[in-house]
């Protein structure tokens, strides 16, 4: 229905309309951490014989079921024996290794970082993740070598080590939080490189079902290898089906389909833009749903972080190409695996 609607639509319209659902979807990803920690609390203060069965494993388990009718309804026309045939099984074998890392591993161990963190924390840690990723890029992938976004992800790394520094007294030290997130972030990196290596001739719905599915079964099973057969006791406790529903519909269904539609429609340019802010929002929200204290160290810190943005949308511009930058020059299989590294944790 929505896809019918927009190609009435001009194509500047289309742009507008797929930049603010960019940005909407940045600041749903953003509010993820900080929705899931919330929800976790409210457990903690509902607790079931003595239990809280808002756990964070229950909230990554049902809030991925739940998005894979939503996905299905927006995908199933890719899910052709034609398509299917053409998988190879080199193709299945980088699905199921994406669909553990992405939606197993990397989910998993954010949980695990905000069960024993604060979302700032997480997110600032994260900020490693920018530039490894560009380094990895370039030397795994061969792609270009790109300075710019190098240096603006060194620069905002700066600023994040900063606020840590100053927000600790100047003896920050990793907890288990810390090292969680860290851990994440590399698994996140080595879900994308795998994304951008195998996936170019896979339909992007194929990918995105297969990889919540199988990554759903992966973290089902490692949660209970892990944690014993009783990890997921409560998983269809009325109360987790109550809460999780918020998570689900904002961060999980919102959030991806305003992702799917602003890489859909809008410019290259819009999408970079929007994901650039996406730790400064993640903090900013924290701060208001959670009531975290960013401590001393949010503007100085922030400031670094912001000349990074300027220094990164600076390199882009500078190495844009000649032609066009439009939503007919890249279709949205390609626009997707280009954007795939650019916003950390999207809810599954």
């Amino acid at each position: 229905m929505a896809q019918a609607g927009t190609q009435a639509l001009p194509d500047n319209s289309r742009i507008m309309m797929g930049a603010a659902l960019a940005w909407a979807a940045v600041v749903i990803f953003a509010a993820g951490n900080s929705i899931v920690s919330l929800l976790a609390e409210i457990g903690q203060q509902n607790q079931v014989m003595g239990r809280n069965v808002i756990t964070y494993c229950n909230l990554l388990f049902v809030g991925s079921l739940m998005s894979i009718l939503p996905m299905g309804l927006m995908f199933w026309r890719e899910w052709t024996l034609e398509n299917l045939r053409r998988l190879t099984r080199f193709n299945w074998i980088i699905l199921t290794l994406s669909a553990f890392l992405s939606s197993a591993l990397t989910p998993g161990l954010f949980f695990y970082a905000l069960e024993h963190t604060t979302v700032t924390n997480v997110v600032l840690v994260g900020r490693i993740e920018p530039p490894l990723f560009v380094l990895a890029a370039w030397l795994i992938l061969r792609e270009e070598f790109e300075p710019w976004a190098f240096a603006a992800g060194l620069v905002a790394l700066v600023g994040a080590v900063l606020m840590l520094w100053l927000n600790s007294g100047g003896s920050f030290s990793f907890g288990k939080g810390e090292v969680g997130a860290l851990l994440a972030t590399l698994s996140y990196i080595a879900s994308t490189l795998v994304a951008r290596t195998g996936l170019r001739g896979i339909p992007l719905g194929i990918y995105a079902i297969y990889r919540t599915v199988v990554g759903t079964i992966f973290y089902f099973f490692l949660a209970i290898y892990l944690f014993g057969p009783m990890h997921f006791q409560d998983v269809f406790h009325p109360l987790v089906w109550e809460y999780v529903w918020i998570y689900a519909l904002i961060v999980v269904i919102g959030g991806q389909f305003a992702w799917a539609l602003g890489l859909k429609y809008a410019r290259s340019g819009d999408v970079s833009l929007a994901t650039s802010f996406s730790p400064l929002a993640a903090i900013l929200i924290a701060m208001v749903l959670l009531g975290e204290d960013p401590g001393p160290g949010l503007l100085p810190g922030g400031a670094i972080i912001m000349l990074a943005i300027g220094l990164g949308q600076y390199g882009r511009l500078r190495s844009r190409r000649t032609r066009e930058d439009s939503p007919s020059t890249s279709p949205a299989r390609a626009r997707a695996l280009e954007h795939e590294g650019e916003v950390n944790f999207k809810g599954t």
